[in-house]
């Protein structure tokens, strides 16, 4: 199973886009921060993540700043790329 789930603050977002398909797409970098239970101990844990949405979820008006709860997977940037980006199928802002 490939899901994840991610608290996270959107820090950076690029101009809307459109695949060759005229689907629209909208790329996004997420900041996570918090703090985890790793082997008994408590770590901080910061991140930033790139993101992308596509279709109708790319164009319901995504706010800088905007603290979200976002669900979807994982997939390589492209077919030549080992880089990591995950793809949002739904957003809840928090």
């Amino acid at each position: 199973m490939n899901k994840l789930v991610l608290q996270a603050e959107v820090v950076q977002i690029e101009p809307l886009r459109y695949t060759p398909a005229g689907i629209p797409l909208l790329s996004v970098v997420l900041r996570h921060v918090s703090e985890q239970v790793e082997a008994g101990m408590k770590r901080k844990v910061e991140c930033e993540v790139n993101a992308v949405t596509i279709g109708d979820l790319a164009q319901q008006g995504l706010k800088l700043g905007s603290h979200i709860q976002a669900t979807g997977f994982l997939a390589k940037r492209s077919l030549k790329s080992t880089q990591l980006v995950m793809h949002i199928n739904h957003i809840e802002l928090i």
